[in-house]
């Protein structure tokens, strides 16, 4: 359930906007802005979780990292550096390859709570969780990549 409801805040803002830009065509948002919106909705939904659900998210962290609250706490102000530098035009591609990063860099905990059946946010199923889970990381990392304007496949100019 958590995963859907974590889907819909980052894709919800593209499907709404883009409907009523169709019934409306005088609305004009960018592909940007509209990803932008959800990926700012996911990462700030994350962050208040790490101070509201700090136990919860804690028994995610592996043993072999001290402190899993205290990280839990510190971790979520990346999150929400991360939603106000997707919105400063001068720190918007630079805050969304860290933004990738971290994605890429959470992925380990989902597994290793996913391996060791940890029931918190959807894990306690085991690795069948992962097949939802990290298509879900990755399409975050492309909805940021598009949200920060990052174009890193474009072929450039010559």
């Amino acid at each position: 359930m958590l995963l859907l409801f974590l889907t819909l805040l980052l894709i919800g803002p593209y499907l709404i906007l883009t409907v009523v830009q169709k019934i409306n065509p005088n609305i004009q948002i960018s592909d940007a802005t509209k990803f932008r919106i959800g990926v700012s909705l996911l990462f700030f939904v994350g962050a208040m979780g790490h101070f509201t659900k700090t136990a919860e998210m804690a028994r995610i962290i592996p043993p072999i990292f001290p402190n899993p609250e205290q990280m839990v706490i510190l971790t979520a102000f990346p999150e929400l550096f991360g939603v106000i530098g997707l919105w400063i035009p001068k720190l918007r591609k630079l805050t969304g390859v860290l933004l990738i990063a971290w994605l890429i860099g959470i992925l380990p905990f989902n597994i290793y709570a996913a391996i060791e059946r940890i029931d918190v946010g959807g894990h306690g199923a085991g690795p069948v969780y992962l097949l939802i889970r990290v298509p879900l990381q990755f399409l975050a990392m492309w909805c940021t990549y598009v949200a920060a304007e990052l174009n890193w496949f474009k072929p450039q100019p010559k």
